[in-house]
């Protein structure tokens, strides 16, 4: 929900659940066109504090196929926003309670895409690197006590972290660019 303050919670241990049920939802609801779902963002990193929103990826056969099922798709209650400022994905937004951070976000790519890729390493280099994801929580805490109205400007603060760490999954071993 665009409007609502930045507000960030601890770890949530029914995240992993909340995301099973969203991904299961989403399987069903795109007749076969998801080949991957992905729990990505920070509620997919064990121990980070987050907005409570469940970030999921998808990765699917065509675009154009799941742009047909966007009748579909809002009928069920998702704001489809397309690309939204990244070629190549279909956005989607389930809201949650009114006044509430919303439910899910939902980004989706043909698999393969290399924007998948990228949100998948650094979801797994965070995992893999907890004084990286510490790191990335201070960082979170501090944009969110200084920049909490305004997305943007918290979205924005996190730039750089999420470049250099996108740079480090990639020189990882196993990395997407290794």
């Amino acid at each position: 929900m665009a409007e609502c303050a930045v507000t960030l919670v601890p770890y949530d241990p029914s995240w992993p659940a909340r995301f099973a049920e969203e991904a299961a939802h989403l399987r069903s609801l795109l007749a076969g066109e998801v080949l991957a779902v992905h729990h990505v963002g920070s509620t997919a990193v064990p121990g980070l504090r987050a907005k409570p929103t469940i970030d999921v990826l998808l990765e699917v056969r065509s675009l154009a196929r799941l742009d047909a099922l966007r009748p579909t798709a809002e009928r069920a209650g998702y704001r489809w926003l397309g690309e939204n400022g990244i070629p190549g994905r279909r956005y989607l937004v389930a809201a949650g309670a009114p006044g509430a951070e919303d439910r899910a976000h939902v980004h989706a790519f043909v698999q393969g895409h290399r924007e998948a890729a990228r949100h998948v390493g650094f979801r797994d280099y965070l995992i893999a690197h907890p004084d990286r994801a510490d790191a990335y929580g201070e960082l979170k805490a501090s944009l969110a006590a200084t920049h909490g109205d305004d997305r943007a400007a918290y979205v924005h603060g996190k730039d750089a972290f999420i470049r250099e760490t996108d740079a480090r999954a990639r020189r990882a071993p196993g990395g997407a660019g290794a």
